[in-house]
């Protein structure tokens, strides 16, 4: 409960001093940075070393991918059927197929689940849904912005030198040195910090207002990141014959509302950025509820 309580009362904070407007407009992207090379690596560390690698991981490595395809063929899909604009379609593809599997989702898997399941969210979210952003969303972005699409090398390096990635390869090399107790508990104190200053830079950052003439899209958009993603993960693990603690992660991370950074990328572009602020802001908020329906399940 005290996970939960910590969760609204840093994301209530963050919506309360968007509105007085007292911290300066690049507040939000000062504290993810903060997030990225210090906090999220920090907790990297801490958790990948307690990780007992076997087969079961396999499911985390492929739902992911699994979930980024049924997103953008279902997105694709609708937006042949219902004649979507170019805009409308590539927020689409950006943010249906991309959850926030990190931001968001490591808070929900500890408040959930318990801090001993992080490592499993750490596992889907830097081989499954950091790549997929990585080498998937670059290409929409590039085929709907006009941007020049990047190269496979760009793309690498991209991955490679992202901090919480560098800090998943230091915690597989040297598990034993950072298994050490007072490393291991410097690591704990510093991870700490993760969960207040993510909800608190998503409270400064949430808009909730719809844009007009989108509602369906709007709708559409939720609904497959929401629960058709998350139950479809459910059934595939249920055929499967998966129901240990990997895959209980795995679908729960497959319900994560759309993924932040893929939303700034949208607006960066300036594709619809009040449809992308809607899904990405009401995402969020929703997602209290469906991960809460979803958690019934697993």
């Amino acid at each position: 409960m005290e996970n939960f309580i910590l969760i609204f009362i840093c994301l209530g904070c963050g919506m309360f001093l968007q509105r007085r407007a007292v911290f300066a407009d690049n507040a939000p992207l000062t504290l993810n940075l903060y997030v990225i090379w210090v906090a999220l690596p920090a907790l990297i560390l801490r958790q990948v070393p307690t990780l007992s690698f076997s087969t079961d991981l396999f499911v985390l490595l492929v739902m992911p991918w699994l979930m980024t395809g049924l997103g953008a063929l279902l997105v694709w899909g609708a937006s042949r059927l219902f004649s979507w604009s170019t805009e409308v379609t590539a927020v689409l593809l950006l943010t249906v197929p991309l959850g926030n599997t990190s931001f968001l989702g490591i808070p929900m898997i500890e408040a959930f689940f318990g801090t001993e399941m992080i490592s499993y969210g750490i596992i889907y979210d830097q081989f499954g849904s950091f790549l997929a952003l990585s080498t998937y969303g670059s290409f929409i972005l590039a085929l709907y912005s006009e941007q020049e699409r990047q190269s496979v090398r760009n793309i690498a390096k991209k991955v490679l030198t992202f901090p919480p990635f560098i800090a998943l390869l230091t915690a597989l090399l040297f598990a034993p040195v950072l298994r050490q107790p007072a490393i291991a508990a410097s690591l704990s104190l510093i991870a700490s910090s993760l969960v207040p200053v993510v909800m608190f830079a998503i409270g400064l950052q949430l808009k909730i207002r719809l844009a007009p003439g989108q509602t369906f899209p709007f709708c559409f958009g939720l609904t497959v990141k929401l629960l058709v993603a998350p139950f479809a993960a459910l059934l595939i693990c249920q055929l499967a014959g998966l129901d240990g603690p990997a895959s209980s992660i795995a679908v729960f991370e497959a319900g994560m509302p759309p993924m932040v950074t893929a939303g700034a990328m949208a607006m960066s572009a300036g594709l619809a950025p009040r449809l992308t602020a809607a899904l990405v802001g009401w995402g969020i908020l929703l997602s209290f509820a469906t991960l809460s329906f979803l958690s019934l399940f697993l």
